[in-house]
């Protein structure tokens, strides 16, 4: 299952101001040459200036993937943003065509980007797409049956998150790590080390970036340290540590709780499963291993451990549902109850040693936190829950921490 990326040494990051929409500057929509200044992309300098990327990218003899360079002279091909279609504030909508951009048609209907974006709900990025009907605002559509269905039509919700709230960034044509630090409020070198980017701090289009931020969070009733750290994936000895809290003292309802950004992720992913801190120490490989863990139920994998950026931390295993989920070690359970994010119904068993066994998307859960568990005991019933892809258990082994490979850890598959 994947999670959120587990940082190891933590840093604080005060949340930024909320981004008001930003306004055209006259002098960018008249411009004919631009110099590149500090954190500036193509595509944030087409969009000031009112004309598309990949106009400036032919002008400038630009080649994927677009990259513009500190004190680079752009030429800005007015003529031809020049000769798309006038004023459309006439008919009261505008269709947008290939190429446009918010600003620029903003500005050919003589309306600010503000009242444009406020008319149609548009939120940062204010990103149009192709064939997309924007209202300009002012005017007052024809209303006709054929408009009168399309308003009931429900549009397309905007998903996305402006750039200094979101906490993921997807790397658009065009972006520099400078440029998306700038928008993002955060310092180039937190991201770059919330990522383990190295110079000069590269970034491939498409490519999914941490933005580390601080957060807070309302403890609900029936909220517990360990429910409150696996839902934010940090161990709870640093979210307490944040807050000036003692690691065993108990949270109460209504409390607010800093959640601290942690740096430095593991190669291979998150835990959510277990608060343990990492460790540094690397295990050697013994000579001849013996399995630690039994197979908690008997089927077919159906998806496999892996790590990079289609991380897995565990095994999908297919089962009927009901069949009998056993415990792949004698332990402790740390958790027995309902993750509401990914896992659905989730047994956490410890098995000391820093050794941790997860047991996912669970119709039934059979055992009790607190509960000492013998190998091969019942601890649940497969089922369907969470993000589960059919009847199937969702198995993590971790260790210190740290998800391993459960096929390392278990004998051949049964």
């Amino acid at each position: 299952m994947k999670h959120a990326p587990l940082l190891t040494c933590a840093a604080l990051v005060l949340a930024a101001p909320t981004m008001a929409v930003p306004a055209l500057a006259a002098a960018a929509n008249d411009e004919t040459a631009h110099v590149v200044e500090q954190g500036e992309t193509l595509n944030g300098i087409a969009n000031r200036a009112g004309v598309s990327a990949e106009a400036i990218a032919r002008a400038n003899g630009l080649e994927p993937p677009y990259v513009v360079r500190i004190g680079q002279k752009l030429a800005i091909p007015r003529a031809r943003a020049a000769t798309r279609q006038s004023a459309p504030a006439a008919t009261g909508f505008h269709v947008v065509e290939q190429g446009e951009t918010l600003g620029g048609i903003a500005r050919r209907a003589g309306v600010s980007a503000a009242a444009l974006a406020k008319a149609n709900g548009l939120e940062a990025p204010y990103i149009v797409r192709i064939g997309q009907k924007l209202q300009i605002p002012g005017t007052a559509p024809v209303r006709t049956a054929s408009r009168a269905i399309e308003t009931r039509q429900p549009s397309t919700p905007a998903t996305a998150t402006a750039p200094d709230q979101e906490t993921v960034h997807v790397v658009a044509a065009g972006e520099t790590l400078g440029g998306i630090a700038a928008r993002a409020k955060v310092p180039r070198v937190l991201i770059a080390e919330a990522n383990g980017l190295e110079p000069p701090f590269i970034v491939k289009v498409g490519q999914k970036l941490q933005i580390p931020r601080t957060r807070h969070y309302a403890v609900a009733s029936g909220d517990t340290a360990f429910s409150i750290s696996m839902k934010y994936g940090v161990p709870w000895e640093q979210i307490a540590l944040a807050n000036g809290m003692q690691p065993d003292a108990p949270v109460q309802a209504g409390q607010d709780l800093l959640i601290p950004t942690l740096l430095n992720p593991p190669p291979t992913g998150v835990s959510k499963l277990d608060p343990a801190p990492l460790s540094s120490a690397a295990a050697s490989p013994a000579p001849v291993k013996q399995p630690r863990f039994g197979w908690p139920v008997n089927g077919p994998v159906r998806r496999g451990y892996a790590t990079g950026s289609d991380y897995h931390d565990g095994l999908d295993i297919k089962a009927a549902k009901g069949t009998m989920v056993r415990a792949a070690a004698a332990g402790t359970v740390k958790f027995a109850g309902k993750e509401k994010e990914q896992f659905g119904n989730l047994v956490v068993i410890d098995h000391g040693d820093g050794w941790f066994t997860a047991y996912g998307f669970l119709s039934r859960i059979t055992v009790k936190e607190g509960a000492r568990v013998a190998a091969g005991e019942r601890i649940g019933l497969v089922g369907s829950t969470g993000l589960a892809k059919g009847d199937e258990l969702h198995f993590e082994v971790r260790q210190n921490g740290k998800p391993v490979d459960p096929l390392d850890e278990l004998p051949k598959a049964p």
